[in-house]
């Protein structure tokens, strides 16, 4: 039984990535196959669910390819964890303590008046996975030389991903080796109010000459500029005296220059002079090694099936990640369970999706060829017409990401020869992406169709 098990992990190791195979395949057993009512064992009820919805026919090919004849899997939880401590009465006052030991958590420390940047955004507590390792070098390479290599640095990605946290951590950074800098951070809106006001008390020059004096420039949600003509002439002006000079200026927002209505040609196309770094959606190794190092730093408790548990089902972003896993933890408190204890026994419910997952790979590969006008069967060719090829890849791309499919299932589902055709449209998705933002946009809208 050992042999046969220790064999198909092997099979489904090479299907799927290192890290999804440590998280879910390493503590499991196989207990029995008679009759071919295969057994499972596994950690617990969380597995389960995951085992099934996701591995379950990789799980099945392997077996019968080791000769088991399989007519029904089932996974049997064979370990819990044991509470720690018993529930415990708890009154609205000791609630209302921990929902403040909470909030103090989250508390910033004091934001400087004089160049706004906020103290608590360090590169020490900014977690570099895949989604964001780019931008992070880029951004480690600027505090090492500030005004030379990534300047202007234009930073861009939807909320809640950290734009926010690095740029002020490059200040902040910065500050340190050179507490002499002049750097000055501000979002976007409110450059635009202090200038209205500065235009309306008839102080313009004064607006202007205080920007002229910086070392470092770092403006935030640079999107909210749109519409806004004289404000971009304003700003326009102030990045050429900058540039210049060398000074290094910053910019985030949710998307690129191009792609905001009503910017200036001329100032969209300098705030990429020196590229455009986006961050992502984080995977799911990177949301676990968010939350571990959360749990660290606030020096909470909580075991990693529960870590695996959240991350897998907050699909939004690192601000409802972490929104998640800090009333879990409140939870766990005030009801005396530990965090997995709260999950298995259904007392909190973690969904934080912008959409739920499709039942089957077809419903996927069908939505994307109507998206693109093309049929299922012309998409599934082996046309290499360009614009069938792009559909196909982004199938491909999709049911990766959105189902957790092995390459060679994608492959059968889109018609293509093997799973290396499938790992480079995958990828070449991925590349895409990063600075294509169209493609972004037109993926997002497939998935509104897919889970609408």
């Amino acid at each position: 039984m050992y042999d046969v098990w220790k064999n198909a992990l092997a099979e489904i190791e090479q299907q799927i990535s290192a890290a999804n195979f440590s998280t879910w395949f390493q503590d499991t057993n196989l207990i029995s196959t008679e009759n071919g009512e295969i057994k499972i064992g596994v950690k617990n009820s969380f597995y389960v669910k995951q085992l099934r919805n996701r591995y379950l026919n990789i799980i099945t090919t392997a077996l019968k390819n080791n000769n088991i004849e399989v007519n029904n899997v089932e996974f049997e939880v064979q370990t819990k964890v044991k509470s720690k401590v018993r529930p415990r009465e708890v009154t609205k006052t000791s609630i209302d303590s921990l929902k403040n030991r909470v909030k103090s958590i989250r508390k910033s420390t004091p934001i400087s008046t004089n160049n706004g940047l906020n103290q608590k955004y360090t590169l020490d507590n900014f977690i570099v996975g895949s989604n964001n390792d780019l931008a992070v070098s880029a951004a480690k390479s600027i505090i090492d030389s500030p005004g030379t290599r990534y300047n202007p640095f234009f930073l861009y990605g939807g909320p809640g991903l950290g734009k926010t946290h690095l740029v002020q951590a490059i200040g902040n950074e910065l500050l340190k080796k050179n507490p002499s800098l002049k750097i000055f951070y501000t979002p976007i809106s409110h450059f635009y109010s202090d200038f209205i006001d500065a235009i309306q008390t008839g102080k313009g020059k004064d607006f202007n000459r205080k920007f002229q004096k910086l070392d470092v420039l770092i403006i935030d949600d640079f999107q909210f500029i749109v519409n806004k003509e004289k404000s971009q002439e304003e700003f326009f002006n102030i990045f050429n005296d900058l540039y210049q000079l060398n000074k290094q200026i910053i910019v985030t927002s949710d998307r690129l220059p191009s792609q905001i209505k009503s910017v200036d040609e001329r100032l969209a196309s300098r705030l990429t002079w020196a590229g455009a770094f986006d961050l992502q959606l984080p995977k799911f190794e990177d949301k676990c090694a968010i939350l571990r190092a959360k749990a660290e730093l606030m020096g909470a408790e909580i075991e990693p099936e529960a870590i695996e548990y959240i991350a897998e089902n907050v699909n939004t972003n690192i601000r409802d990640l972490e929104g998640e896993f800090s009333t879990i933890l409140l939870m766990s408190e005030v009801r005396g369970l530990t965090p997995l204890e709260l999950i298995e026994n259904g007392s909190v419910s973690v969904n934080r999706s912008s959409k739920m997952r499709p039942t089957s790979p077809k419903q996927i590969v069908d939505k994307v060829a109507k998206y693109y006008n093309l049929t299922t069967k012309e998409m599934c060719s082996k046309s290499r017409i360009a614009h069938i090829k792009t559909a196909r890849q982004v199938a491909m791309f999709i049911l990766s990401k959105e189902l957790g499919l092995s390459t060679n299932k994608i492959a059968a589902e889109v018609g293509v020869k093997d799973h290396t055709t499938v790992m480079h449209g995958v990828k070449k998705i991925e590349k895409d992406l990063k600075l294509n933002f169209t493609l972004r946009d037109q993926i997002e809208e497939i998935k509104e169709k897919i889970y609408g």
